[in-house]
């Protein structure tokens, strides 16, 4: 029945088995690149080009990707249940894969918005950003991303998501990257509850957890015919 609300929150595990590479997967090192350069308020002010060319060319690897058979499982929910999926992903394999509802914590390779007004959002699709393309205000452009040492604004919208859930699966995450890894504290205590990775991380009270060890091509698939062949609603 459409009125059961399932939440499904992902990491870059799931984007990493399509080809994407991850900071953490890395040393912190990404083609080259470390994470404290590229990736935070401080490194735009510090060297703006070299984040624009890291973020052209993260925007030119993820166009190449494809979804993978755990982005396409989620979808198959959605004639079930009425899912939502939280990602801390900036690549858009979930839509294209099918997802209708995808909330991105950390922002989107595809938009960009003005150094000075982050509100201040365009579609730029996979074109790349350069030193000298302006905002409609006049500014600078810079990739509409949630960097260290920026607020996440979704994060209160992602909390009232889960709080309502009546299931949460967590897919291809550590749960070691604040403040979404606290997301999974604002589930209700009846919430059935999954984790899927190779590498589960440590969680509170883990005997709630329908735990499957697996990559998200392998253990989501499974866990989703699990969900679909449930009788009582």
């Amino acid at each position: 029945m459409r009125n059961n609300k399932l939440v499904v929150l992902t990491g870059a595990g799931i984007s990493a088995e399509s080809g994407l590479l991850t900071f953490r997967d890395s040393g912190g090192l990404w083609e080259g690149y470390d994470v404290n350069e590229v990736a935070s308020i401080e490194g735009w002010n510090n060297n703006p080009e070299k984040v624009l060319d890291f973020y052209n060319l993260r925007r030119k690897q993820a166009a190449e990707a494809e979804p993978n058979a755990a982005h396409k499982a989620l979808v198959k929910l959605e004639s079930k249940f009425d899912v939502i999926v939280i990602t801390q992903n900036v690549d858009d394999l979930h839509e294209r894969a099918g997802s209708s509802r995808v909330l991105h914590l950390h922002g989107k390779l595809n938009l960009a918005c003005s150094e000075k007004n982050l509100d201040l959002v365009e579609d730029i699709g996979n074109r790349s950003i350069q030193i000298g393309d302006k905002a409609s205000d006049g500014e600078q452009l810079r990739p509409a991303i949630v960097w260290f040492g920026e607020l996440v604004p979704l994060m209160e919208k992602a909390s009232e998501l889960i709080s309502k859930a009546d299931f949460l699966m967590v897919v291809g995450t550590s749960l070691a990257v604040y403040p979404a890894a606290s997301l999974i504290h604002f589930c209700k205590a009846d919430v059935q509850k999954f984790i899927i990775d190779p590498n589960i991380p440590y969680i509170d009270h883990a005997e709630e957890w329908w735990i499957t060890q697996a990559t998200a091509s392998e253990g989501v698939p499974e866990v989703v015919d699990q969900l679909l062949s449930l009788k009582n609603f």
